[in-house]
């Protein structure tokens, strides 16, 4: 706006000039930005997954090379992060298929004319158990992971136990 003087009126119809606000938008909650759909993203950034595996074989080279203990502290626990993601993505990737192929068993059904049945979060969980069960039987790796999982509810039930303190 134009300087006015102090000293006479300013009239009642004066012209100001509209400054126009910048609208800031967050593209995770707007629609212009599209809808998320977990499939496209992964093949849209799968090439990230290669880059991902050099960067780590790099990694597994320079813990080999080094000989300074702190640094070599540092990149254990980033090769340590490294394969926690990998095995998570895995693990979220199995998810989505396992909930895909359910979909699309009630798709099939609700066609035939079937009332389409909805799993309960504990009927999953039972089911994801029954597989994670199946894969530790066929890796072999079964006993290992039975045992621990006794010696774990072996130390929970003691610390419910009484001590012999209070007796």
């Amino acid at each position: 706006p134009l300087e006015m003087s102090a000293k006479k009126p300013v009239p009642f119809l004066r012209q100001v000039v509209p400054v126009r606000k910048k609208v800031q938008r967050d593209p995770r909650f707007d629609d212009l930005s599209g809808e998320y759909k977990p499939e496209i993203f992964m093949k849209t950034y799968s090439f990230l997954d290669s880059i991902k595996k050099q960067e780590k074989e790099m990694v597994q080279k320079q813990l080999k090379k080094c000989r300074n203990m702190e640094q070599k502290e540092k990149l254990q626990r980033l090769l340590n992060r490294m394969t926690q993601q990998e095995r998570a993505q895995i693990k979220q990737q199995k998810l989505r298929e396992r909930e895909l192929s359910l979909k699309r068993q009630q798709r099939e059904l609700a066609k035939q004319g079937k009332k389409p049945f909805f799993l309960k979060k504990s009927e999953k969980r039972k089911l994801e158990l029954a597989e994670k069960y199946a894969e530790l039987k066929r890796s072999g790796k079964l006993e290992s992971f039975l045992n621990k999982k006794r010696k774990r509810n072996a130390i929970k039930d003691k610390c419910h136990l009484p001590s012999q303190k209070s007796l």
